[in-house]
């Protein structure tokens, strides 16, 4: 069954394999962004490769910084929001990653939303984001700015779209390729 946890050095090694298919079928890594973030001014950045990630100590770094971004003060690039990541795990097997941005931003508004994930190409077409989704309405109930989440996907992403309206999505509009989603939040 499929369960969000806050991200664990203990899943290092199905990570890994995920990520190896992510960069095998040539699609982004997974809904966290990109590893390399290039330094700016009043933000040092963070690197991370494939290969650092073997690394147990550079996974612990990685894993750290994933966990702290939820933290007003943590660092970020400008005009980032604070950002809870999740990892969607299947017994103790990484399947995917979730992201609940925690404001909304004139980008996220039209495309990203509140919430992003991913699903390793393996594990789809199981269930996993459909759950996983639900179970972030209640994680984001009282930490996003509202009673109610934006989502978005591609025009041509049937399977998103699926997981999105599964969860009672209500579609508002498309803006250049990209449908829009609105969804309550849900107490706990």
């Amino acid at each position: 069954m499929t369960h969000l946890v806050p991200p664990h050095v203990r899943h290092q090694d199905s990570y890994l394999a995920a990520t190896d298919e992510f960069l095998a079928s040539g699609e982004q890594r997974d809904g966290d962004g990109d590893w390399v973030q290039e330094p700016e001014d009043g933000y040092a950045g963070f690197a991370f490769t494939r290969d650092d990630l073997r690394d147990r100590g550079e996974f612990a770094r990685f894993v750290a910084q994933r966990r702290r971004a939820c933290d007003e003060d943590a660092p970020r690039r400008r005009g980032w929001t604070p950002v809870t990541f999740l990892w969607m795990v299947d017994g103790d097997e990484y399947v995917g990653s979730l992201a609940i941005r925690h404001r909304l931003t004139e980008r996220l508004i039209e495309e990203g939303g509140h919430i992003g994930y991913s699903v390793r190409p393996t594990a789809r077409r199981h269930g996993h984001a459909t759950r996983a989704l639900a179970q972030a309405l209640v994680l984001a109930h009282g930490v996003v700015d509202g009673p109610r989440v934006l989502l978005t996907c591609l025009e041509e992403n049937a399977g998103s779209r699926a997981v999105i309206e599964a969860n009672r999505g209500e579609y508002e509009d498309s803006r250049g390729g990209v449908r829009r989603y609105w969804l309550p939040t849900r107490p706990g």
